[in-house]
């Protein structure tokens, strides 16, 4: 037991002394003094409808407090019979008053469920359980106030919203160089390859093909001002057939023209191997939760978090990553990127409206798709 202790503190990428907890958590050997609160769900009159349900169109407010503070854990739980209302609920977050939210994501991709489906995985900032828990343990400190909301995009109402926010309230100021969490969703339905005129990914006009400035990446995150990146999660629908992971991380930092750094493709970046062995897992800072054939219409959901070392920027930060080889193919990602900085932060791209969020097949040619003129396959829905 205590072996298994060490190691997972090790990944946690925390020097501990005795007693000590990972850096983000309270030393439970020391004496608190803050107060902790929580906002739930539950009936006011004490009875033991403890949901709500929320209308289409209807914003609930979940919290809505005043600081100093920090939210320490989130929990929620839904049930629908709408098809993916994981991708139709949006999840909004503000501090201390602002117009524009710093998280913005439907609720679904906030926890790696991108897909639309529920997939259990752990990690040690995000989880989800078989029985459609979902769990945040991101530190999220807030100066005078915090407010989150939650709104139905759908066409259907949501049947039951559970939550438990737990947040601490501070008898002292946050120090003057914190920074506030955000996480922002993107997706691309579908990634536009430059071909597709190729028979499989070791195709010589694709090999040959160069990117050495990032132009036509997918991007995860473009953040204005300092702060640091700590992580992603991604879904992924194949339209094409063949290995998707082809394409190279590639970060830039503080406005650089060429990437500040560049990986060596998708599985490695997000510290798995060979296709992701073809068996899913989670880690505590990566994973492979959902990995499907390696064919059009096949799913897949990884992440990585950077606790370990937070990628720091003084003023610009871009986050991107290759859709196969130098960008060759037109398979369809959603993403969450997650975040700290300071305030204020730049306006966020306009949230996709929700059906274009509803991951679907798209004709795109190349293999295994049938509209392509070189597609040796058909496009088949699985």
């Amino acid at each position: 037991m205590r072996s298994t202790l060490s190691a997972f503190l090790v990944l946690m990428g925390t020097t501990l002394v005795y007693g000590q907890s990972p850096s983000w958590m309270p030393d439970m050997t020391q004496q608190q003094t803050y107060t902790l609160h929580r906002s739930s769900s539950r009936q006011s009159t004490g009875g033991n409808a403890d949901y709500r349900t929320v209308t289409p169109g209807e914003t609930l407010t979940l919290l809505d407090v005043d600081g100093p503070g920090e939210i320490s854990h989130m929990w929620f739980t839904l049930a629908d019979s709408e098809p993916y209302f994981l991708k139709r609920m949006v999840l909004r977050i503000y501090w201390d008053g602002e117009d524009s939210p710093s998280v913005e994501t439907p609720i679904g991709d906030f926890f790696g469920l991108g897909t639309g489906e529920v997939v259990p995985w752990q990690s040690a900032v995000l989880t989800v359980s078989h029985d459609r828990a979902m769990n945040s343990y991101f530190p999220m400190p807030y100066a005078r106030h915090a407010k989150i909301t939650m709104t139905n995009e759908g066409k259907e109402s949501l049947g039951n919203l559970y939550w438990n926010i737990d947040y601490r309230e501070n008898g002292h100021p946050l120090p003057k160089d914190t920074l506030y969490f955000h996480a922002q969703y993107r997706q691309a339905q579908p990634n536009h390859g430059w071909t597709g005129q190729w028979y499989e990914n070791g195709d010589p006009i694709v090999n040959y093909r160069r990117n050495v400035d990032g132009k036509d990446n997918y991007v995860w995150l473009e953040a204005q001002g300092h702060g640091q990146f700590v992580g992603v999660t991604m879904s992924i629908l194949q339209n094409q057939d063949g290995w998707w992971g082809e394409g190279d991380d590639m970060f830039f930092i503080d406005g650089a023209a060429v990437p500040t750094s560049i990986g060596t493709g998708s599985e490695d970046y997000f510290l798995g191997a060979w296709d992701f062995g073809g068996g899913a897992y989670s880690l505590p800072l990566n994973g492979a939760p959902l990995v499907g054939k390696e064919v059009a219409g096949s799913r897949w959901s990884v992440y990585r978090f950077h606790l370990d070392s937070p990628i720091p920027f003084a003023k610009s930060f871009k986050a991107t990553i290759e859709h196969g080889h130098s960008n060759h193919r037109s398979d369809t990602f959603s993403s969450v990127a997650y975040w700290y900085q300071a305030e204020p932060h730049a306006a966020f791209p306009p949230l996709p409206e929700v059906d274009e969020r509803v991951p679907t097949l798209q004709f795109v040619g190349g293999p295994g798709n049938s509209k392509g003129p070189y597609s040796p396959g058909s496009l088949t829905p699985r």
